[in-house]
């Protein structure tokens, strides 16, 4: 290993290095910086996490005139998160430099800001291509100036589809400028710029697969799709974890899986490109600072994330191809600390692990689902340490004479007091995991909705005769599905047909139709919605009739007799964003919206009108004279259509209009 010292660079940034922790180069780092300084075009190819951001941002910094006021670094990047993280680098190399001012500019922040930085005048420039090439356009940012450009992450900026707007930036930079082009593989397209738009450009290979693998734990779980909340919960209470990254498919996911960490008690928070760039920001700075322990993300949003705390990263989706796996295992084990990388896999994707293992050259062990019984202890240990955290509290002398007083007006056992504290730490949740009782492999006659990823885990629970116990109205027992019927799903008694939507009949249970408040616009899947619904209700999918999905709502059949809890539960449900806001259907779907034969107008939802039926035409109508429409009066129908006068030598005629 090389220290910077050794590599030619100006003492001030050997300073600014040292002072950040930097000691020894990397190997990339090692090779490229000499090259650099020397003024040689670059092609790098390393992967995620190898230190080329140092590589480039050392060495084109040393060749910046301080006394000149204008662009002449220029770094292109895929995503805001890289830009800013590259952005950041800079300014932290460059410590010692002063007056030295880098920007950087990119899509979903205020342009004005940009501009008036760009006025008062900038040194390096870090972007995303579109919002660059609208700076470019406007005349706010002069490319004359450049001597040194970067294309970072170009495998990534050609995935993302920005190929054509990175040639339009080369085209625009001077010809003799400086080009440094870095990726973690070399596509076809990118070697094509590398030929045309570098001039005799050194090459470096950095193999980092190995090494960063070499310091990342990997391992896989086999679990079905709706149990994958639950696996992951569990893995996270038995893991030694710091800062974690779970990585899913949509923008969608990013929610709703942090809104399930966070209902079950987890630090957690969704990053994805619909949240706004300041939020963005300030969610990643928790991260670091530790305020949030867990960042549910995509593979776009976590792009350039740098975090040295992030211990884990869990592929709660697979990634969309082998490269972007290494991507994703690159936010750990970071600086060579050891990290971990678990994917969640189903039984019908665990081919795709002989794969990346495959574009890794390392083994992905398997593992098994966490046991109950190291689950409890985990669990356990952690209650008890939250004990001996409060007993330092300086409230402890204050209630404990609540408690005291409490235990003598009431004869409790101070123990039984103390258990019931822990009643209301806990909370409804049950303390101890029961087996989840899934098999290892999913039957191969499941219903096709049962392996839709991002599924709702199933309720842990004891065998299913458990929800088959009857109720009455205003008993005391806990109310479930009777599967033969029962009350409704306002808790009253039954009503008679015409004062309620019909129920139908299916698979010879007794069943009626509800509407849910999600549709396709809020991008809402099948599997989520049967997942919610097994989830509070504890139905199997059998039980579960045919979901129809609509723009604006969804359609579900389910057995009669919802009870009010349960019912309540499902109502408040979130499902793609969206409160599901179940009640029972009046209408069903058609050309149009029908209303049923059998629906009372007090079924009607709030925001639309009652059915009226048209009333019966009395009386026959009327013979049209030709050419002229019906004339209508009392009795007679009202808008009935006219006859059209056909013309000789016309295909066509219209009747007049009335007079």
């Amino acid at each position: 290993m090389m220290s910077f010292s050794d590599l030619g660079l100006p003492e001030t940034i050997v300073k600014a290095a040292t002072a950040a922790g930097y000691t020894q180069a990397t190997p990339i780092q090692a090779e490229a910086i000499p090259i650099l300084l020397a003024g040689h075009d670059l092609v790098g190819c390393s992967r995620t996490g190898s230190g080329k951001t140092a590589a480039f941002a050392m060495p084109f910094l040393a060749k910046v005139d301080l006394s000149k006021r204008h662009p002449q670094v220029l770094v292109l990047a895929p995503t805001r998160e890289l830009a800013v993280q590259v952005a950041e680098a800079f300014e932290q190399y460059s410590a010692s430099m002063k007056d030295l001012r880098v920007l950087a500019v990119f899509g979903g922040a205020a342009y004005q800001p940009q501009i008036s930085a760009l006025r008062r005048g900038v040194h390096v420039i870090v972007g995303t291509p579109g919002r660059l090439i609208d700076h470019i356009k406007q005349e706010a940012i002069s490319l004359a100036g450049v001597h040194s450009l970067v294309l970072d992450e170009a495998d990534e900026m050609l995935r993302m589809g920005f190929i054509d707007d990175v040639r339009w930036v080369l085209d625009k930079v001077p010809e003799g400028r400086q080009v440094a082009l870095f990726s973690a593989t070399m596509p076809e397209p990118i070697r094509e710029i590398a030929q045309k738009q570098l001039r005799d450009p050194k090459s470096i290979t950095v193999d980092m697969a190995q090494r960063g693998v070499s310091t990342t734990r990997q391992e896989h779980v086999v679990v079905s799709p709706k149990n994958k909340i639950e696996v992951l919960c569990r893995l996270l209470e038995v893991e030694k974890t710091d800062g974690v990254i779970v990585f899913v498919k949509t923008k969608i996911a990013t929610v709703e899986v942090a809104d399930r960490l966070i209902a079950r008690g987890f630090n957690a928070a969704p990053l994805n490109g619909d949240i706004a760039q300041t939020q963005r920001q300030r969610t990643v700075d928790k991260l670091k600072e530790g305020a949030i322990d867990i960042l549910v993300a995509t593979d776009v949003a976590a792009r350039g994330l740098d975090v040295d705390r992030v211990s884990h990263v869990f592929n709660f989706d697979l990634p969309h191809d082998d490269e972007a796996y290494v991507h994703r295992i690159g936010r750990t084990g970071r600086a060579g600390r050891e990290g971990a990388a678990i994917l969640l896999v189903t039984p019908s994707q665990r081919r795709v692990i002989r794969s990346i293992e495959r574009a890794t050259g390392q083994t992905i062990v398997h593992r098994e689902q966490p046991p109950v019984d190291e689950i409890n202890v985990a669990r356990a240990e952690r209650f008890k340490a939250r004990i001996t955290e409060a007993m330092t509290s300086r409230q402890l002398d204050t209630l404990a004479g609540l408690v005291k007083d409490y235990c003598e007006a009431t004869g409790e056992e101070p123990l039984r007091v103390a258990a019931a504290l822990a009643v209301m730490s806990v909370g409804d949740h049950r303390f101890f995991a029961r087996p989840i009782d899934e098999p290892t492999l999913a039957p191969r006659d499941r219903p096709k909705r049962d392996r839709i990823d991002n599924d709702y885990p199933a309720r842990e629970r004891g065998p299913r005769e458990s929800f088959q116990r009857d109720f009455t109205a205003g008993g005391d027992s806990p109310k479930r599905f009777r599967r033969e019927g029962g009350d409704d799903a306002a808790g009253s008694t039954d009503r008679s047909r015409d004062d309620k939507p019909a129920r139908f009949e299916r698979g010879g249970r007794s069943s009626r139709r509800y509407r849910l408040e999600v549709g396709t616009q809020h991008g809402v899947q099948p599997g989520q919605l049967f997942g919610a619904i097994a989830h509070h209700t504890g139905l199997s999918s059998e039980e579960i009739g045919k979901i129809r999905i609509m723009d604006q709502f969804s359609i579900v059949d389910l057995p009669a007799g919802m009870p009010p809890d349960v019912f309540k539960a499902l109502s408040k449900t979130w499902v793609a964003g969206q409160q599901l806001r179940i009640r029972e259907d009046a209408f069903v779907p058609g050309d149009g919206f029908r209303e049923r034969a059998d629906a009372s107008p007090a079924d009607a939802p709030a925001d639309r009108p009652a059915f009226k039926p048209k009333k019966a035409f009395a009386g026959k109508p009327k013979k049209a004279f030709a050419g002229k429409p019906f004339k209508t009066g009392a009795g007679k129908p009202d808008g009935a259509k006219a006859n059209s006068k056909f013309k000789a030598g016309k295909k066509f005629g219209s009747p007049k209009p009335p007079r």
